[in-house]
């Protein structure tokens, strides 16, 4: 080879790009074979049951999400499940915990939970009913993130749900929740609301004991407020009961003490009262826990329990009965197609609210009269 060649041969071989390894395709070709396989398969009612019934969480918390599902079929699997479950309900303590915001309802519960859990051996479930995101519809707070310890622990069941539009923050599907909840084998259910400031008389007629949680110092304009929740509550519980604040804790127990006292008596012959806690000391959990069993004592004692549930049970029904037909009514094809021009009309002052409203009513009744 010439000395030219040579150079040619050199400068070619100096200019050549090497392939290297073939690159692979950005989107894995068996992408759909890939999420068929990853896809939950959608379980049925009796293996749902099965689930609940031998206290699986995850079936638990497939079974809740099909009770708050709004869709047709998925609602016709939810009776059924409710069904299923209904003779292995009812052996749970109800308990309903409110309080205006940052009163601390998330932090007691964990440490009450958890003080549950290990000193009495409790299952325990928590119904936390988060404010609902207008734009996303979804929960706010995400409570469940809000109670690490208490989340991990295996005894325990937490389930944080949008309040959505209901009345007092109670998501509309709790009660069907509380009864899944009992069928797993849940002794202990804690309800926990938006807070002060709706009407909390929704938690009230779906628990046994209702447990108001104040925080000291909060101001007499916002006291005010409570008054309505404060005949409601069989019990009270001062929080941040700790640091510098327990001069101002104790002094407000025993405010609230003798404010209760000028409440008219409870049919079931029980006296609320007021302890005062803390969630970090732990200070206070065990009297809360010994106030609650005293009062399911009594009452069992007096029937008057046993008499509260039945009268739930009428109001679960009458509830029932409201929600269905709300439904109907907004998924009816006639009300779909005349409920936007019937609100163009009172937007633009062309009819009046009460006017629209018994027209669509009427409109309703015929189109349901003739199917």
């Amino acid at each position: 080879m010439s000395g030219k060649e040579f150079a040619e041969r050199e400068d070619s071989e100096a200019l050549s790009i090497s392939r290297g390894v073939a690159k692979k395709p950005l989107v894995n070709p068996d992408i759909e074979a890939v999420l068929a396989k990853r896809r939950r398969k959608e379980i049925g009612v009796d293996e749902l049951f099965s689930g609940i019934l031998n206290g699986n969480r995850t079936a638990l918390a497939q079974g809740i999400t099909l009770v708050e599902s709004s869709l047709p079929e998925h609602q016709n699997k939810a009776q059924e499940l409710i069904q299923k479950c209904l003779p292995h309900s009812g052996n749970s303590l109800r308990i309903g915990i409110t309080g205006s915001p940052g009163a601390g309802k998330s932090s007691f519960i964990e440490a009450f939970g958890v003080y549950l859990i290990e000193e009495h051996k409790k299952k325990l479930a928590v119904l936390a009913i988060d404010p609902t995101s207008q734009r996303t519809k979804g929960s706010i707070l995400g409570d469940k993130t809000r109670m690490n310890e208490l989340s991990s622990r295996e005894e325990a069941f937490i389930r944080p749900s949008p309040s959505g539009a209901s009345l007092g923050g109670v998501a509309q599907k709790t009660r069907e929740s509380i009864l899944l909840c009992e069928a797993a084998g849940y002794s202990v259910i804690l309800i926990e609301t938006v807070g002060v400031g709706q009407s909390e008389t929704a938690v009230h007629e779906m628990t046994d004991f209702f447990l108001l949680l104040m925080l000291a110092g909060a101001g007499d304009e916002l006291q005010g407020i409570k008054r309505g929740i404060m005949e409601m509550c069989d019990g009270m519980a001062i929080t941040k009961c700790d640091g510098q604040n327990v001069t101002k804790a104790l002094a407000a127990r025993s405010e609230y003490q003798s404010a209760l006292h000028l409440f008219p008596a409870t049919p079931y012959k029980w006296e609320p009262r007021v302890i005062a806690t803390s969630s970090v000391t732990k200070e206070g959990l065990p009297d809360v826990w010994k106030m609650i069993a005293e009062f399911e004592s009594l009452v069992k004692q007096n029937a008057w329990f046993f008499q509260n549930r039945k009268e739930q049970q009428k109001n679960w029904m009458e509830s029932s009965i409201h929600n269905a037909l709300l439904l109907d009514f907004y998924n009816h094809p006639a009300i779909k197609k005349e409920l936007p021009l019937a609100k163009n009309a009172v937007l633009e002052g062309k009819e009046s609210p009460f006017a629209a409203a018994a027209r669509l009513l009427k409109l309703f009744a015929g189109a349901t009269s003739n199917n």
